[in-house]
């Protein structure tokens, strides 16, 4: 972080005020015109002082949104500005390590020497410095890899309800991803699915080249928001350092559930659903720091967890239109034991032309058209109505479909070479086009058989011949 920078941001004053009241956890101070976003402490008669930021004002009093509980707090206890320039210590140190919101390490191991700071809010690169994406990054996954391909630089959501795997699609990208560094935000997860995540999905190997940052649902609103806001400016550090870098967060909808609760304790009027303006304008100017720049590159991947499935619910809605691409996991296939449960025809990769060359997006489609063929015949096949021989495409999707599966499934510690799943892509869309353009030269050849499972179809009765 550049000095000139960081001497902008301070308030070369000191301040202090005094509580006069709490609404349900918020504080009110007279006497602190102290700017929002500054972190101030309360002083309290029993215990340390507790650190609280600055998120409004209302009739006269600054409203103070507290790091840790209210208790202990009490009209006209003294309110100190701490600092008005938020910034996270950093360095190639915290490879390996699990640290919290603030920056400070917490998986039981020593503090790490950090030399480096960056700023915690940080404007995003320049439009028109960000150089084009036009280079593959490979997941591990298959699946994405072959069908959804993603650019270093990209930026993508994970969409799905609850229970359907985007846990274990993470860990497995942390795992098997070519990136240089690994970045997990886990925001507002369960306390015990944390060390899960990181011995189970992520595993040692993974966790080697990683930086998880952990912000537990029962910590405030503002540490989850501000643990979104250290992931990111972890994930610029290393990017400004020259390597290429994924971040993954999960899941920034709580992330949102967060910042709705900071607006409405200000004040803001409810919306959709009750989220209020700030988190619509703070979801883009989050989303927008990620990306390619002439140093390196941030790939992001935001899982998004959709309430009751609903494609349409605000938060979805809203962070497709801000996205470089969706994919969707089907609760359908997860029931199916289809894993990973990634349903390539609700997903889109937007940068997928500028990054594959033509014949493996050709390939894509093609079999993106037999897996939307074989869905809208299912019911005809599933109960033996569709008749074999009707439509050449339906007929190659059914022959095809168990290779196709085949392609779209991976085990939890299966690794996917990019190469590989490209080349297995290619051959299963030639075999497809060669199998289409024989049934078509061949049509017409007599009546079509039924599908398998279903019934012979009956031929009519010959015509009696003349006297």
């Amino acid at each position: 972080m550049q000095e000139n920078e960081l001497l902008e941001q301070i308030l070369p004053t000191a301040l202090y005020g005094s509580v006069v009241r709490t609404v349900g956890m918020t504080a009110a101070a007279a006497d602190f015109p102290a700017p929002v976003g500054a972190l101030a402490e309360i002083h309290r008669e029993t215990g340390p002082p507790l650190l609280a930021e600055v998120i409004g004002f209302r009739d006269q009093l600054t409203l103070l949104y507290p790091l840790s509980r209210l208790s202990g707090v009490r009209r006209g206890n003294q309110v100190r500005l701490v600092r008005t320039a938020r910034w996270l210590r950093v360095g190639r140190e915290l490879l390996g390590r699990v640290i919290n919101a603030h920056g400070e390490a917490i998986d039981g191991k020593p503090q790490p020497m950090l030399t480096d700071r960056v700023p915690f809010d940080r404007k995003p690169p320049e439009p028109c410095s960000r150089p084009r994406i036009d280079a593959p990054l490979a997941t591990g996954i298959r699946a994405i890899d072959a069908m959804l391909t993603c650019g270093r630089g990209q930026r993508l959501g994970i969409f799905s309800g609850a229970g359907v795997g985007k846990s274990i699609l993470l860990g497995m990208m942390a795992r098997f991803t070519a990136a240089d560094v690994i970045v997990i935000g886990l925001i507002g997860e369960r306390g015990r699915e944390v060390k899960d995540f990181i011995e189970r999905d992520l595993g040692p190997q993974g966790l080697a080249k990683s930086v998880v940052i952990v912000a537990t649902s029962n910590e405030p609103a503002v540490v989850r928001v501000q643990a979104a806001s250290t992931a990111t400016a972890v994930a610029e550090y290393f990017r400004d350092q020259g390597a290429d870098v994924l971040l993954l967060m999960d899941s920034i909808t709580r992330f949102a559930m967060a910042q709705r609760e900071i607006g409405l304790a200000a004040g803001e009027p409810p919306t959709t659903r009750g989220y209020t303006p700030s988190v619509f304008a703070l979801l883009p100017r989050l989303v927008e720091r990620t990306g390619r720049a002439p140093e390196g590159s941030i790939t992001a991947f935001y899982s998004v967890l959709v309430e009751a499935d609903d494609p349409t619910e605000p938060i979805a809605d809203a962070m497709r239109g801000i996205l470089d691409g969706h994919i969707w996991l089907s609760r359908s296939l997860a029931s199916r034991g289809h894993y990973p449960a990634v349903d390539v025809l609700e997903s889109l990769s937007r940068l997928m032309p500028e990054v594959v060359p033509p014949r493996h997006l050709k390939a894509a489609h093609t079999i993106r058209e037999l897996l939307a063929a074989y869905r809208d015949q299912e019911d005809l096949i599933s109960i033996g109505a569709y008749r074999r021989g009707s439509n050449p495409t339906v007929d190659t999707a059914i022959e095809l479909r168990e290779d196709i599966h085949r392609l779209l499934r991976q085990g939890m510690e299966e690794r996917s070479v990019f190469e590989e799943a490209q080349k297995s892509l290619l051959e299963l869309a030639d075999r497809a086009e060669q199998m289409r353009q024989g049934k078509k030269s061949a049509g017409g050849g007599g009546p079509a058989p039924a599908a398998s499972g279903g019934r012979p179809a009956q031929q009519r009765p010959a015509a009696p011949s003349p006297s």
